[in-house]
């Protein structure tokens, strides 16, 4: 049944008339926010109010005819649920209506009472906005809507022709009165289940008569102009940006919002209706190419996608660019929208950008690292790298340099040496004194249990840690690192290397469980019971493969992973006589030179492809045969030879081929031209396995063939909706690398998934960058300028140690291979999705990010703008109407 007060209130804040072609009728979101929570009587009080005209009750009650101790009830009813304003003036309570937004929406969500015991007010306040927005494409001049943003002040500081109405400043400074409230926009998507990830708490701050009536009716808590300054600050530092409430008046109002682009319901003008002139500053984005290194730190934090990357360098034959559309004289209807704008946010342009940052599964921001190091900002390049990576020491020494393998300095003569560069920078963490431990950025109760100590765990437990979770890391080994400790050797990988970057974690707050093995010392059942209230598994490939072949059960048979984890625990220190490795790939390099350096007399490696076929890296294939291993190519192994129950021997045949036509695996092999060769040892090094023991036991999840785990492939959420998983037990076993990016991506959808309303994918940031095609560059006039180099270590005292006798570069050296990088990645701005917010300026280090003015507008009276927009709305009619023969006959040319 209708409420028909409430829908008469409903057209009353709306300015419309029941029964005029404009009248909110019952299913509109108008009359849905209202009917839960206003009765009959007190719409019938609410109707006497006016629009920003405070009334007292005695007024009140003149008009409706109750007495005025009933009505002083009602409106303040009326008030607490969002259907008016209210504040004390002159010693009396007095009331008014304002507009919807910024207004009563806001206000009704605001209710943390209401909001919970009906969420369908927020999808009423969502509703309103899709109803609206529509109609305001194009018909909004810069500077009359209803919000405006306002420029982080850092960014326009020293602008010559800033204004003090553009200054955040100036409105703190204008006022004396503040509250802080949860943020409307993200409490409506929170209700309806789609958060971004950007949490409510503490968002909003209202000044003067709006920060009364929120202290008053508990939306919001009292603060100080000191405690409102803090606020922004930390907004900003978090990459959010700032608008505020645009119908007080040339310089007056009374909010300042802390927005991200992803919840906000203003700036969804901008990127779902591609409407940024309803909500911009008189700002706009300019890049200085020159400056810019192309870190990606601005693109990501852009709330309307108005920054991509793209190349600097020329290109041999550049495509033109084609003229955009734009809603001043062009009409926007739906062809023109992006209704997915939170989930289709591009990173890159078509084109593509830098090789190094397309390449790195983390997508660190490598051209800015390096330009830092140039710089001598040695301890601002390490920050960078670890808003990535976490573990740059680590990765050092062990990366497979994807970034180096695919830099464009490469098709010159040689690539950047990025991995040394990264060695350098990294050095400062392996000192408490320079050590970078990164801020925590909030404080949250909830527990999440990470099982597994590897590089994606660990990674996971960083972010989660940055984020002010309760972390605590189960490793069922004594020591920690996973992998990066029990199975790759010291000379590459110094253990004080790994423990030095895992301090970073402890000093995070997280805590760490040895020796205890989940599914068998506890379960995810008890961990449950003690409120843990999400799992991050990564456990790793921790087991090694074996090929089925007869005799792999004799004694001096292992597998390459179960040599390495018992030379790293301390349980095998000598393995005397001939040995053989079979397999070809970095672990086997690492089991070939390791068996060397535990007392083998002889180390023959054998592996099915031919020397430039092996996966394992060309350095590692030099270093081993510099410690004088033998690698054999191109044979496989055809049984294990045995006497006694001991190995005596391997029998291989010649490999022709190690894939068929269709580049799968299928080896074929001569049977005729075989090989036997003594052995004491045989340790098999083709690949690893999941061994889950029972920590699956009583679960849900479901397994590959493989025995990974499947998952979501963007979220990593497992089909229990607690577990995520990374690393090697989603993907099967790749680099450490790799493992760091699942680290970072499950810390998100973790964070997601313990608060309460948010969605795992919208306003979620698919990293897809991609590299431009080298082969349309001009790479002419560039310079030759060799690459740095580490002096050779000689193999006959390298196979005496596990000791890392690897060198680093020189602070020289690092000041001259820097310089050999082309720079080739840059960011690109859309001036017209460009908001004027600043964000992107407090990301940049390089100086390579302004706002510029480009409008002249000082802002909307309620009394006023409708004459304005009006004016405008006409005025665009006039262009449409022009522009279209014009557009036609253009586009028929271009056919």
């Amino acid at each position: 049944m209708v409420k028909e007060k409430v829908l008469d209130l409903a057209n009353k804040i709306s300015r419309t008339k029941r029964g005029s072609r404009n009248e909110i009728k019952q299913g509109d979101p108008e009359y849905q926010i209202l009917e839960p929570i206003v009765t009959e009587p007190m719409a019938e009080v609410a109707l006497c109010l006016a629009l920003r005209k405070p009334l007292s009750a005695q007024e009140v009650a003149q008009q409706c005819g109750k007495s005025e101790e009933e009505t002083a009830k009602l409106l303040w009813q009326v008030a607490m649920v969002g259907a008016a304003f209210v504040n004390e003036i002159d010693g009396v309570d007095k009331y008014w209506i304002d507009v919807w937004v910024p207004g009563h929406m806001e206000m009704i969500v605001n209710n943390k009472e209401l909001i919970q015991k009906f969420p369908q007010l927020g999808a009423a306040f969502d509703a309103f906005g899709k109803k609206k927005g529509p109609l305001a494409a194009g018909n909004i001049p810069v500077g009359s809507g209803p919000m405006r943003v306002i420029p982080i002040q850092t960014a326009i500081d020293g602008e010559t022709r800033s204004a003090s109405y553009e200054e955040v400043s100036k409105y703190l400074n204008d006022n004396s009165l503040f509250s802080l409230s949860d943020c409307a926009c993200r409490t409506s998507r929170e209700a309806m289940g789609e958060g971004c990830g950007h949490l409510k708490e503490d968002m909003c701050i209202q000044m003067g008569h709006a920060a009364e009536y929120y202290i008053r009716t508990g939306r919001g808590r009292k603060i100080t102009r000191e405690d409102a300054f803090e606020v922004i600050r930390k907004a900003e530092e978090n990459g959010l940006m700032h608008s505020m409430p645009n119908f007080d008046g040339s310089g007056e109002t009374h909010a300042i919002c802390n927005c991200c682009g992803c919840g906000c319901f203003a700036l969804r003008l901008a990127g779902m209706w591609q409407n940024p002139d309803m909500v911009r500053s008189n700002y706009v984005v300019k890049i200085d190419a020159e400056q810019c290194v192309a870190c990606g730190e601005c693109v990501e934090v852009c709330p309307t996608n108005a920054l991509k990357l793209g190349q600097k360098l020329c290109e041999i034959s550049p495509a033109k660019t084609a003229k955009r559309d734009l809603p001043h004289d062009t009409h926007w209807g739906p062809d023109k929208w992006n209704p997915d704008y939170r989930t289709n946010k591009q990173v890159v342009l078509d084109g593509g950008t830098s090789p190094c940052k397309a390449e790195c599964p983390a997508h660190i921001g490598i051209q800015g690292y390096i330009k830092l190091a140039a710089q001598g900002k040695y301890r601002e390049a390490l920050e960078l790298i670890k808003r990535e990576n976490p573990f740059p020491a680590v990765c050092g020494r062990i990366c497979p340099k994807k970034c180096e393998s695919d830099c464009t300095r490469g098709d010159i003569d040689h690539p950047v040496a990025i991995d040394e560069i990264k060695k350098f920078i990294a050095q400062q963490d392996l000192d408490a004194k320079t050590r970078f431990i990164p801020e925590i950025k909030h404080s949250h109760d909830n527990k999440i249990a990470i099982i597994g100590s590897g590089p994606a765990g660990l990674s996971c437990a960083y972010f989660l840690a940055i984020e002010g979770y309760q972390v605590t890391v189960f490793e069922k080994q004594t020591a920690l690192g996973g992998m990066l400790t029990l199975g790759i050797p010291s000379y590459r990988l110094e253990k004080e290397v790994i423990n030095a970057e895992i301090e970073v974690l402890r000093a995070l707050g997280v805590t760490f469980r040895c020796g205890v093995e989940v599914g068998k010392d506890i379960s995810l059942s008890e961990l449950r019971g003690q409120e843990y209230q999400a799992f991050y598994l990564a456990i790793g490939a921790q087991a090694g493969r074996r090929l089925g072949l007869i005799g792999e059960d004799a004694v001096g048979v292992s597998t390459g992973v179960d040599f390495l984890r018992k030379v790293n625990l301390g349980e095998t220190d000598n393995l005397d006589g001939k040995v053989v490795v079979i397999g070809g790939g970095n672990v086997a390099i690492d089991v070939a030179r390791t068996a060397t350096r535990v007392g083998a007399s002889t180390v023959d490696l054998f592996t099915l492809e031919s020397l430039d076929q092996m996966p394992a890296h060309v350095e590692e294939v030099e270093e081993a045969l510099s410690e004088e291993i033998s690698i054999n190519n191109s044979w496989g192994p055809k049984r294990i030879i045995t006497h006694d129950g001991k190995v005596t021997g391997v029998a291989f045949a010649k490999c022709l081929s190690v894939l068929d036509e269709e580049g799968k695996f299928a080896p074929r092999f001569d049977e005729q031209t075989t090989t036997l060769v003594e052995a004491d040892h045989v340790l098999i090094s083709v690949g690893q396995a999941m061994d889950w023991g029972n920590l699956l036991t009583d679960s849900r999840l479901e397994l590959n063939p493989n025995l990974t785990v499947q998952a979501d492939p963007d979220t990593f959420q497992t089909h229990e909706a607690d577990i995520f998983v990374g690393g090697d037990v989603l993907t099967g076993p790749q680099f450490a690398i790799d493992a760091i990016a699942h680290g970072k991506e499950g810390a998100i959808s973790i964070h997601r998934y313990v608060q309460h309303g948010q969605s795992l994918v919208l306003g979620r940031i698919k990293r897809d960058y991609r590299s431009f095609d080298k082969d349309k560059l001009n790479l002419d006039g560039f310079d030759n300028t060799p690459r740095q180099a580490l002096d050779h270590v000689d193999g006959k005292e390298s196979k005496q140690t596990f000791r890392d006798l690897r060198g680093t570069f020189t602070q020289e050296q690092v000041q001259q291979e820097t310089e050999r990088c082309l720079g080739c990645g840059v960011a690109v701005a859309d001036e017209f999705m460009c908001i004027g917010c600043g964000a992107c300026t407090t990301k940049c280090q390089f100086d390579a990010i302004s706002l510029v003015r480009a409008y002249d507008a000082d802002g909307a009276d309620l009394r006023t703008v409708k004459k304005v927009i009006i004016k405008h709305a006409l005025k665009r009619k006039v262009k449409i109407a022009v522009n279209a023969p014009i557009k036609r006959i253009k586009a028929l040319m271009t056919d």
